[in-house]
């Protein structure tokens, strides 16, 4: 079978399809046969060698497949041949490992799946699962009834729009181009604000007449994260999830007090909190494939490539360009 392997960290020419065996599946285990791959941040930075929960080279960088169990280990339980199956690395003991023709894995970190889900779309849940997480597990000190998010046509960025927006919520996107625009106004989002021509703070309070969002949700971070603080409204919360442009300069105890007339709060979130929570990270993925089931929520793919051309797909990845979920096909 084919299987894509790092052996020397770098860009995506690092990336190495390369034959090995057929995995069989031991006590406990299924086999899945996949048929699609997602691609994605934390892949990259196992490509690159800087993962904080880097598995040990040479590494398959992938991190969520979705297929059918083709085979079962002794042992096994509740699965069948030819089931529908979704499988993410944050259910494994380590990262990686889901970029194969073929992939074994502990029967109990498998989501079994309705057999009526397009598989290619539910390959894109993983991104769901942290935006459920955001919106709903963060415990804001009230319940949001307006969202601004930052870069809202990407992977996790679509997923928001549509939970928000299935919350009940106001959504106010921000973008770089008109065709992000439209993509972002396609999956739901109310308003759009173009970061690099406009004001994003003062924008967004014309949009809300002044009254602020409850939750801005920002993987950005860098000099611009504590300027947000003026686009919350009474009890809003800034969530950064990721660091994309490094720390803020500005002393963010500082910035907070300038703000007292609204009590605003920050949280860091990260979704290796769950590394240790089985249950409450299984219950989220549960959560999304019932919305995907019901078609309350409809994953948007960008592209989908081959196997073959995981270093084309990683590239796109990196180019930021890219309208919703990377997926590879076998």
């Amino acid at each position: 079978m084919r299987a894509v392997l790092v052996r020397q960290p770098g860009g995506p020419d690092a990336l190495e399809v390369v034959e090995l065996p057929v995995p069989v599946p031991g006590a406990g285990q299924v086999q899945i046969r996949a048929e699609a791959f997602g691609v994605g941040q934390p892949d990259a930075l196992i490509r690159r060698g800087v993962y904080k929960w880097m598995p040990p080279l040479p590494a398959n960088p992938g991190s969520d497949v979705a297929g059918r169990i083709s085979a079962l280990g002794p042992d096994v339980e509740g699965f069948a041949v030819g089931q529908k199956v979704l499988l993410s690395a944050r259910d494994l003991s380590q990262r990686g490992g889901c970029y194969a023709d073929y992939v074994v894995a502990p029967a109990d970190a498998v989501h079994a799946l309705p057999d009526h889900v397009d598989l290619q779309a539910a390959v894109c849940l993983s991104n769901y699962q942290v935006a459920y997480a955001l919106l709903h597990e963060c415990r804001h000190p009230r319940a949001p009834s307006s969202a601004l998010v930052l870069g809202a046509a990407g992977g996790v960025g679509t997923a928001l729009v549509q939970l928000a927006k299935l919350a009940g919520m106001n959504v106010i996107g921000t973008v770089s181009t008109e065709e992000k625009a439209a993509f972002a106004k396609a999956n739901g989002a109310d308003h759009i604000i173009f970061y690099r021509s406009e004001d994003v703070v003062a924008r967004t309070r014309e949009l809300t007449r002044g009254e602020g969002v409850g939750l801005v949700l920002d993987h950005v971070c860098g000099p611009e994260f504590t300027a947000y603080l003026g686009a919350l409204g009474k009890w809003g919360t800034l969530l950064s999830y990721n660091a994309f442009a490094g720390l803020p300069e500005e002393n963010l105890m500082a910035a907070m007090r300038n703000h007292l007339d609204i009590c605003p709060a920050v949280r860091c979130f990260s979704f290796h909190i769950y590394d240790h929570d089985r249950d409450g990270r299984r219950a989220l993925m549960r959560s999304v494939i019932e919305a995907l089931s019901r078609n309350a929520i409809k994953p948007a793919i960008s592209a989908v490539l081959k196997l073959d051309e995981v270093r084309k797909a990683h590239t796109l990845l990196e180019q930021g360009s890219a309208l919703g979920k990377i997926i590879m096909t076998p």
